[in-house]
């Protein structure tokens, strides 16, 4: 990568001269800002190979078979580590595997039996990812707090998810609006906020996807929802692959085009005997379909939505 002290030394070697550095870290800093949407979370394989030191200690910890008071010394071991590696280092692939350990252990210390230990063990999951999340600002720690969260509302309410399946998709919605929450106040996607918005992004997706197919799924033969269910689906596939193409979140289609593949899968096997040839053409097209909007995306964007840009709405989404 490119970096101003980089520049710098090409322009002592006299390669360019010191009037090109700040140009050319302009341009290149427009170029980013404006380009493919970037995962943050490995800069390289120093970063694995950190991560699978941070895992071999953990699995000795756990080999070691602590009890009681003695899981505070892992629990320690990985803070001080989090302030070093997260904190000063800025490395998130260890950072990520840090806070699993450190969720493990806390677990593992506050040993609870009864009928309230789940809800327990999820309120310290929560706890711990929120406050490694204001900690670090480590983007991925939102992944946990909001599985945890709507874990914890689902067990506490008592709600049977599997005959109420659309509050799943409720739950979602909920969190596809705090990531374009973040999302928002990061069009140019530079921050710790644009990649806290892609880690909601990519558990919103599965979730807004599940539940409203297997509320059409379970819907009664002949009601007037199972006679239009194959229209709602085309429908709301359709809805999201253009929400996702608007808000320039790749991550909404990547967690949920299974479903999608599913869906068109089960509303055409009713219209063809070649049930097989049938799922080998389905999976084709969304190949073909994958590659194409893979290469393409950002001409597709700019073709379908360029008309609102300078718009109010365009305001807090990335540029056209």
């Amino acid at each position: 990568m490119l970096t101003k002290q980089l520049l710098n030394k090409a322009a002592d070697k006299g390669i360019i001269n010191s009037q090109q550095v700040n140009a050319l870290l302009a341009f290149i800093k427009e170029e980013a800002e404006g380009g493919e949407e970037q995962l943050r979370f490995v800069r390289g394989f120093g970063d694995v190979f950190i991560t699978l030191g941070v895992i071999l200690v953990a699995m000795s910890f756990n080999l070691i078979g602590i009890t009681g008071y003695y899981y505070l010394l892992p629990i320690a071991v990985f803070v001080i580590s989090a302030e070093w590696l997260v904190r000063v280092k800025r490395l998130s692939l260890p950072g990520i595997a840090l806070l699993i350990c450190i969720i493990y252990f806390v677990n593992q210390f506050f040993t609870i039996t009864g009928q309230e230990k789940s809800l327990i063990n999820l309120s310290i999951i929560a706890a711990t990812s929120f406050g490694f999340y204001l900690r670090y600002k480590m983007p991925f720690s939102l992944l946990p707090l909001a599985v945890s969260i709507i874990a914890m509302l689902v067990y506490a309410t008592g709600t049977d998810i599997m005959q109420h399946p659309f509050i799943l998709s409720i739950y979602g919605v909920l969190l596809f609006s705090t990531a374009m929450w973040f999302d928002a106040r990061d069009t140019k996607r530079q921050s710790y906020l644009s990649d806290s918005a892609f880690w909601l992004h990519l558990i919103a997706a599965p979730l807004i996807s599940h539940g409203i197919m297997v509320t059409l799924l379970l819907a009664e033969h002949g009601s007037m929802l199972s006679n239009i269910s194959d229209f709602i689906i085309v429908g709301f596939f359709l809805t999201f692959f253009l929400t996702a193409l608007f808000i320039d979140r790749r991550a909404l289609l990547i967690s949920s085009t299974a479903y999608a593949i599913y869906a068109v899968t089960q509303i055409a096997k009713g219209q063809f005997a070649d049930v097989q040839s049938l799922i080998a053409f389905i999976f084709m097209a969304f190949g073909i379909f994958v590659v194409l909007f893979g290469t393409y995306w950002y001409k597709a964007r700019t073709l379908i939505f360029g008309w609102l840009a300078g718009s109010k709405i365009a305001r807090y989404v990335p540029g056209f």
